[in-house]
């Protein structure tokens, strides 16, 4: 195999969770073959009967023993256990393309493989999933980050090769930054549903429904500006230096919520060394705001 396109593989999936099966769907679209997969819960079983349908259900040494490529897709903190136990099976062979999905760890992780003569390849898609057959189109259009072994060029070609072949745009990513990567983005998908569920809920506590409908398009709208013009889109009174709103918020939410109040306490005074740095606050109302949100005045 050169480094450009990946022949077409022997793809075995480790295990048909939400990500590694809508991986393993689409590969198998791309030209690809699922081999085996490995799975045992209820929900895993079902999964695979939908997006690999007529693969057969291996232990994951037989899913990775029969492997051209093998797809770890399992949590970041089961990773390194699973390709220790794998390489002391024998599962691995030389030639073999080993993928995990993780976004915390980069290729140190399949180190063990390694050692039996893999190629191996971290690829992460930046994206959320259900495990739902309509994942495997929201692919088309994300990216993946990709990380290979150092001055390695045709490994990081493969691995950008079978990114583009899932419909998604690669992004390489140094094995040194992996973590702080993969920090980010949890910040930012996962704390945002959280702030979401927070809105939500703090006006269905006020009466307010259907909530989920009243604010999806002023969501939506933010989400598109901050993505757009940055720290530039920053609207609301911490950005315009309304202390008295604030001071109003604070009541109410610490009436309501006191641990939610505690969470608008930090996400405000961050907005206000924002909105300080981009120009939009002077340096007199930042120290007003910020005064109000540590209870000095």
């Amino acid at each position: 195999m050169g480094a450009g396109r990946p022949a077409r593989l022997a793809v075995g999936v480790v295990s048909a969770g939400r990500v590694g099966a809508v991986v393993g769907a689409a590969w198998v679209a791309a030209g690809h073959r699922v081999v085996a997969t490995s799975g045992v819960s209820r929900a895993s079983v079902k999964r695979a009967e939908a997006l690999l349908p007529g693969v057969p259900l291996l232990a994951p040494d037989e899913v990775v023993a029969g492997a051209d490529l093998a797809l770890l897709a399992v949590p970041d903190d089961v990773l390194p256990g699973l390709v220790r136990g794998l390489a002391a099976a024998g599962s691995f062979r030389p030639g073999q393309i080993v993928v995990h999905t993780s976004g915390a760890h980069g290729v140190a992780a399949l180190a063990p493989a390694a050692e039996h003569g893999v190629l191996p390849l971290a690829l992460h898609p930046v994206m959320t999933f259900t495990g739902r057959t309509e994942d495997v189109a929201r692919l088309a259009g994300c990216s993946v980050g990709v990380t290979a072994t150092g001055g390695d060029e045709a490994a990081w070609s493969v691995g950008e090769a079978l990114v583009v072949e899932m419909g998604a745009e690669p992004v390489r990513i140094s094995e040194e930054v992996r973590p702080l990567y993969h920090a980010a983005l949890a910040h930012g998908a996962n704390h945002l549903v959280t702030l979401v569920r927070d809105c939500v809920e703090t006006l269905e506590r006020a009466g307010i429904s259907p909530a989920e409908q009243l604010v999806a398009p002023l969501l939506s709208a933010a989400l598109d500006n901050a993505l757009r013009h940055g720290d530039r889109a920053l609207t609301g009174p911490v950005a315009r230096g309304d202390v008295e709103t604030v001071r109003t918020h604070l009541r109410e939410l610490s009436s309501a919520d006191p641990d939610l109040a505690q969470t608008y306490r930090v996400l405000a005074a961050r907005t206000a060394r924002r909105a300080f740095a981009a120009g939009l606050l002077s340096e007199y109302a930042e120290k007003d705001v910020l005064a109000v949100l540590e209870g000095s005045t």
